[in-house]
């Protein structure tokens, strides 16, 4: 991960990257957790504690079972007593591999303290319990991938862009000075080969440009240069199923800058900029929400057993303290999801998603029927804010 501190007040933060094929052995591995996740995380308020409240907005590809996993975006809320968690479902493609680049984003609302989430420039959630952004370099924006089990997964090169925004609403990249990385598995070669290592690059000059990450399965990959991957054509929507503008952003623009640079699109995107920090609701072409249980890769109608046992791994709680309510296909999450699904929940202390050793009272967590896909879930206190 790169940790940057951009040495003012900061309210948004910004990342790109294309949603690259993750790939898991197909190999029993039992009720562990075996998980990918990139990510963009800021930290609006770190004076507090070193362990302060934050959000993070990412890409999770998840194993499921021998043969099956999960992929798709969800973003998270954290806090010293407790977190919550929501998939994502609207967007272009939001659960396939289509190389297509995708935004991550938030930005914390004009009155009081909490921040609002964007996926593809589209606002997907808001924080309830963060705290307030201070004056000074109190605040850290961080990119990074988190990878659970390495040996069992292979991880192509994920090129992450970041942008931070400062507290007059201009989007800055962050100085050279003021960014650190941390890697904690070897770096790629003879001496530490595949799985249990990192190839990494960030491409800077007086400002951080690119963080490359890649977490090979068998051998050495090499890094793909910038603009190196291309985007399945088959995906990309036609500008003629589009508004010319919508909330005053020229649609054409956006996704013609989305397929090519959207680092870039803040600033070339006839009026993106301006909506992103007033509609929030900015592309038209992503408004549709989708069925996550259709798009995921994972099996159908998964079992008791199956919902337990990747509960029970993915919270750090025993199967035996965890109650379970069927399925009822009536019902619709918060998040617009459609379908059956499955509710989790347990009184025992948890990390919740977190891999640290803190610990948390209970937590309810809810997954797809169809595909075990995780929904949403919180944990400790934020239970009782979401």
């Amino acid at each position: 991960m790169t940790c940057s501190q951009p040495g003012e007040p900061m309210i948004g933060g910004f990342a790109s990257w294309r949603n690259v094929p993750i790939t898991f052995d197909q190999t029993d591995t039992s009720s562990a957790t075996v998980q990918v996740g990139n990510y963009l995380r800021v930290t609006p308020n770190t004076s507090s504690s070193p362990l302060a409240a934050n959000i993070e907005i990412g890409l999770y590809a998840n194993k499921t079972g021998r043969t099956t996993h999960t992929y798709g975006p969800r973003w998270t809320e954290l806090t010293t007593s407790g977190g919550r968690t929501k998939a994502i479902t609207a967007g272009v493609n939001p659960t396939k591999p289509d190389m297509r680049n995708h935004t991550y984003m938030t930005v914390r609302q004009d009155h009081g303290n909490q921040w609002d989430v964007l996926y593809d420039f589209n606002k997907v959630g808001s924080t309830t319990s963060q705290l307030k952004v201070l004056g000074g370099n109190t605040n850290r924006i961080d990119v990074g991938l988190e990878v659970t089990g390495p040996k069992y997964v292979d991880v192509p090169s994920i090129a992450n862009r970041m942008q931070f925004m400062t507290g007059n609403k201009v989007w800055e990249k962050v100085a050279t000075r003021n960014v650190a990385k941390s890697v904690t598995l070897p770096a790629c070669g003879a001496s530490h080969p595949a799985p249990n290592c990192f190839t990494t690059k960030l491409a800077d000059n007086t400002t951080f440009t690119q963080w490359t990450v890649s977490k090979p399965r068998r051998q050495a990959a090499a890094l793909a240069a910038p603009g190196t991957e291309t985007a399945d054509p088959s995906h990309v929507l036609a500008a003629a199923d589009l508004p010319a503008t919508f909330n005053g952003v020229d649609q054409k623009a956006l996704q013609t800058c989305l397929d090519s640079d959207p680092d870039g699109c803040l600033t070339t995107v006839p009026g993106l900029s301006e909506c992103v920090v007033t509609a929030r609701v900015c592309n038209a072409a992503a408004l549709p929400a989708g069925n996550i249980g259709d798009d995921n890769t994972g099996e159908a109608d998964v079992s008791t057993t199956d919902i337990r046992s990747r509960a029970a791994a993915a919270f750090d709680v025993p199967a035996d303290a965890l109650a379970l309510d069927p399925p009822q296909a009536s019902l619709r999450s918060t998040n617009g999801t459609d379908g059956a699904a499955w509710t989790v929940t347990s009184t025992s202390t948890t990390p919740g998603l977190l891999h640290t050793d803190r610990r948390f009272d209970g937590f309810t967590a809810r997954y797809s029927a169809r595909t075990g896909t995780l929904l949403e879930a919180c944990w400790g206190d934020l239970c009782d804010a979401s």
